[in-house]
């Protein structure tokens, strides 16, 4: 008896330890499996205290674990400081913060990524809808019609039998599915009111009027997630006095170019978008301002000639864009006049290919971000690897800032980036793959870029991820998609 009361008091601390803050379990590897054991449905944030995308999340985060607490859900929110447990971020392949997966039934083997908003109610539905059932059951016209209502876009499946194959196969497809509401229903008066007759599956979606969407936290993933990917942007201070003369322009150039581009309007003066003003090379002092960019297999930014925000301006510069007669816009500071000083070469978009592909050098270049973490940590290593080859004659050891600088040449997906561009005619780039050491970087570099390369775009590794203007994580270029 003695002994089961001892194992009891064991396993009761054990729990205790497992601490919460504003309703969010308090995460470690010393008490990780435990938290599956004791909640197996549990999303978990893994974050690092100086990450600004982290910092935004927290109340949000935290309304979401204290609503589904107070739902009397078996639903758990907790978080992982990733920057002191550094063996279960790696367990767990984080490369970016925040990432945040789902354990859903106690499963560690294979968590499931989360892909919707950051706000608490993006959070406590993308939940339920993974641990709920997939589709809403709609017994009657009346919920039909909301769900169609109260969407953009909403999926019923019609089936006779919600037993049957069709009807099974139906559900498997709705949980894949994140941002589209499903329904199912066997009710004889929405077969008939929709003019269904035999097991089916409908989509139905709101025929928009051209619009102008305004930029803000919730919004931005369904603006860069959607199915147009030319957007132009208008950069303008909401509480500017001729804001409305504006926007009433931005209007009316929208109309011509309704399932082409999306208009987007963005507050310069609110300080959650300055990412996003940085992204496009631009200050507050520099708006109002109008930028296009498609968000294809590659960014590409435009730039208008004249930055007069009228519609026949617009609509000018649209058109020779869906005409394909624009050139990009890329960013550029201009070239230091200490550029070459330091043993870590500057580079900026306007010396680049100068430097890079002398055929006479061997070039080696860091790609970073100013506010990166990880390039921070790397900023004192490729300094000492700067002054090692400081007196070399055919090896540079250089770094970019491409938050203000672009390319051709090179497209950055994550920050730090490390390409290797070796001497000769041929404008050969290699990617860096090896340990961000001293001792990696040498041997790199006296292998002519052998051991721990590869031909760029094959096997990169990102831990930075910006492949799209902002999705959520603090190593990202621009604030836009997962903030």
């Amino acid at each position: 008896m003695l002994r089961f009361f001892v194992l009891c008091t064991l396993a009761l601390a054990s729990r205790a330890d497992i601490a919460e803050e504003d309703d969010v379990l308090v995460l470690k590897k010393s008490n990780f499996e435990e938290a599956l054991k004791a909640h197996p449905n549990i999303l978990v944030e893994f974050y690092a205290p100086w990450c600004g995308h982290c910092k935004a999340l927290v109340p949000e985060y935290a309304k979401a674990a204290s609503t589904l607490k107070a739902e009397g859900s078996d639903i758990r929110l907790a978080k992982v400081d990733a920057t002191e447990e550094a063996d279960l971020a790696q367990e767990f392949g984080v490369r970016g913060y925040p990432t945040i997966k789902f354990f859903k039934g106690g499963d560690k083997d294979s968590p499931k990524e989360y892909s919707a908003g950051r706000q608490a109610d993006d959070i406590v539905n993308w939940l339920k809808k993974r641990t709920g059932p997939a589709a809403t059951t709609l017994g009657e016209v009346a919920q039909a019609e909301s769900l169609i209502a109260d969407n953009e876009v909403a999926v019923i499946g019609f089936f006779k039998d919600v037993e049957s194959e069709g009807a099974k196969a139906f559900l498997k497809a709705a949980e894949a599915l994140d941002d589209v509401p499903f329904g199912i229903t066997s009710d004889d008066a929405v077969f008939s009111k929709f003019e269904v007759s035999k097991d089916a599956v409908v989509l139905f979606k709101k025929v928009l009027e051209s619009r102008i969407i305004m930029f803000s936290l919730q919004t931005a993933p369904k603006i860069f997630g959607g199915e147009i990917k030319s957007h132009i942007l208008m950069f303008v201070p909401k509480a500017a006095s001729d804001f409305n003369d504006k926007m009433s322009e931005f209007k009316k150039a929208a109309e011509g170019f309704k399932g082409k581009i999306l208009f987007i309007f963005i507050d310069s003066e609110v300080d959650d978008n300055q990412r996003i003003l940085e992204f496009f090379g631009l200050k507050k002092e520099e708006c109002p301002a109008i930028r296009l960019i498609t968000l294809e297999d590659e960014m590409t930014k435009y730039r208008p000639e004249s930055e007069a925000i009228t519609a026949e301006n617009i609509i000018a510069f649209c058109t020779l864009f869906t005409e394909g007669k624009l050139k990009p816009h890329l960013m550029s500071q201009d070239i230091p006049e200490d550029w070459d000083k330091n043993p870590v070469k500057v580079l900026v978009g306007k010396n680049f290919e100068e430097i890079v592909f002398d055929p006479k050098k061997n070039v080696f270049v860091e790609f970073y971000a100013p506010w990166c973490g990880h390039c921070k940590q790397l900023e004192p290593i490729w300094t000492k690897l700067g002054e090692k080859y400081k007196e070399s004659s055919d090896i540079v050891v250089a770094k970019m800032d491409s938050t203000a600088n672009e390319n051709e040449a090179v497209k950055v997906h994550s920050f730090p980036t490390l390409k290797f561009f070796p001497a000769g005619d041929d404008r050969k780039v290699i990617d860096y793959n090896g340990e961000r050491t001293l001792e990696g970087f040498s041997k790199f570099l006296e292998s002519g870029g052998k051991e721990g390369g590869a031909p760029a775009g094959e096997d990169e590794e990102e831990e930075a991820d910006v492949s799209t203007p902002g999705v959520g994580t603090e190593s990202s270029v621009g604030p836009i998609i997962h903030l």
